[in-house]
């Protein structure tokens, strides 16, 4: 069996912080100084050209390899992640259901170095919505809905984090699908920085949508 990352220690955390109602929360400090992804009210294409220069930037350190966070343009299942990394390792799956004008919770899964672990992921993330408690009734049945369309295998993974090099990325950045790739320098350490992924639903400015859709 794959090591696990240490992401795993924080991320039913993260799923209590999101589920009281930041879909886009100020980062939480990290040890380190290093960041994955956009700041909270961050213009969308200040992001982009911020994650295509880091990329960039990491192609000019030769066959080093990287941490890096590979935002969709729209959610896509588990089997699409499988098959586009199949030549870098994750590290970390991220889901959140779309559902129209609701805000759902993202939900970070820490995987080990096994195909068969990654396409578990999704049950993992639908289990660990069990184990956090909810404040509101809405928040109770947008939770329950989430955990129900994961276990049944949803399109709902908004990003993935990855380990490899800065061509391994080039290729990945390179699938129709991809929207965003943003690399650390090489001497990142994992469980070390922060993860925010750019969700499908920011268009021009990284902040939450609105929450007032039928669940």
């Amino acid at each position: 069996m794959g090591r696990v990352l240490p992401w795993a220690a924080v991320a039913v955390l993260v799923v209590a912080v999101l589920v009281a109602g930041w879909t886009s929360p100020p980062r939480p400090a990290p040890v380190g100084s290093d960041t994955l992804g956009p700041d909270n009210g961050e213009v969308v294409d200040d992001y982009l050209t911020r994650a295509s220069d880091s990329l960039a930037e990491a192609e000019e350190s030769g066959d080093s390899e990287h941490w890096g966070l590979v935002s969709f343009a729209d959610t896509v299942g588990i089997d699409r992640v499988v098959e586009i990394t199949e030549e870098v390792r994750v590290g970390q799956v991220l889901f959140r259901l779309p559902l129209d004008r609701v805000q759902t919770p993202l939900v970070p899964v820490a995987v080990p170095e096994n195909p068969e672990a990654l396409r578990r992921a999704p049950s993992v993330a639908a289990g660990r919505l069990g184990s956090v408690e909810f404040g509101t009734e809405r928040a109770e049945r947008v939770a329950a809905v989430s955990a129900d369309r994961l276990a049944a295998g949803c399109e709902c993974v908004v990003a993935v984090v990855l380990r490899g090099t800065a061509a391994q990325f080039r290729a990945v950045a390179d699938e129709p699908d991809v929207r965003a790739v943003e690399v650390l320098p090489a001497d990142a350490v994992a469980g070390r920085f922060a993860v925010t992924p750019l969700l499908p639903t920011h268009v021009e400015t990284v902040v939450p949508g609105p929450d007032d859709g039928e669940v």
